[in-house]
């Protein structure tokens, strides 16, 4: 049966390639294709998003899909480790409105040790768990490497930062230090696309129940989940890109 989904997604995905070209141009580029067509759609056009920070950003995956979604938005991306933010402002090399900053961000400022796994969209400040090399065994291999750590509220200081105002947070079971750190820019936020776990795939990562709590006390409505990650052994969901709205 995953063979099967897999297989029709594909074929889903050939199919509105066909009838928007700017699929096959957002695919060259590396862009998320799943992700421009599940917001390519009136709902989210009609927030009227401004600015974007895209937080654990990599190698540019998303912020070429947003600008392919948001073509007017302004993006500020931000991504710790050197060989990545490399990438990404190669990825990102002629979008006018997009600025990329080499910087992780947690609670506090200054400098701290980051684990670089052999695979980099699995690098995290947290060590990886043994339920997370389980699942995914190319993920089993990491070295610490120092970077440079600053409060999101902090750097937003120094932004121009236009609302309405999109969050992405994307940082490998951090997220509960990046609240911490940007609690007044994020209540700022109309729309927040935010990594959820189910499973401890980091150590001392917050949950998605915790996550969820936070954030609704802050006044957002959680509306359903962008992606999600399955256990390949047993496929069973280990973590989902939630999406949470701020209530009017």
């Amino acid at each position: 049966m995953a063979i099967l989904t897999k297989v029709s997604r594909i074929i889903d995905k050939l199919a509105h390639s066909i009838e928007d070209p700017r699929l096959f141009r957002l695919y060259s580029r590396g862009g998320v294709l799943s992700t421009f067509i599940t917001l390519n759609q009136p709902w989210f056009r009609e927030l009227e998003i401004a600015t974007v920070l895209d937080i654990g950003a990599n190698t540019g995956q998303f912020a070429i899909t947003m600008n392919f979604v948001l073509p007017k938005a302004k993006i500020y991306s931000f991504e710790p480790l050197p060989d990545c933010f490399d990438a990404l402002q190669t990825r990102m090399k002629g979008v006018k409105n997009f600025t990329a900053f080499n910087l992780g961000l947690g609670n506090e400022s200054g400098s701290l040790e980051f684990e670089r796994n052999s695979f980099s969209p699995s690098s995290s400040f947290l060590k990886v768990t043994d339920i997370h090399k389980t699942a995914f065994p190319f993920t089993g291999d990491s070295k610490p490497v120092s970077v440079k750590v600053e409060r999101l509220d902090t750097v937003v200081e120094k932004l121009t930062v236009t609302e309405p105002l999109m969050i992405k947070i994307d940082v490998q079971g951090y997220e509960d230090r990046v609240l911490s750190g940007g609690e007044q820019t994020i209540k700022r936020a109309k729309i927040l696309f935010i990594e959820t776990s189910f499973e401890m795939l980091y150590e001392d990562q917050p949950l998605f129940g915790k996550i969820y709590q936070q954030l609704t006390n802050w006044g957002f409505n959680y509306i359903g989940a962008l992606d999600q990650l399955h256990n390949p052994r047993g496929g069973q969901i280990l973590q989902a890109d939630s999406i949470f709205i701020k209530r009017s």
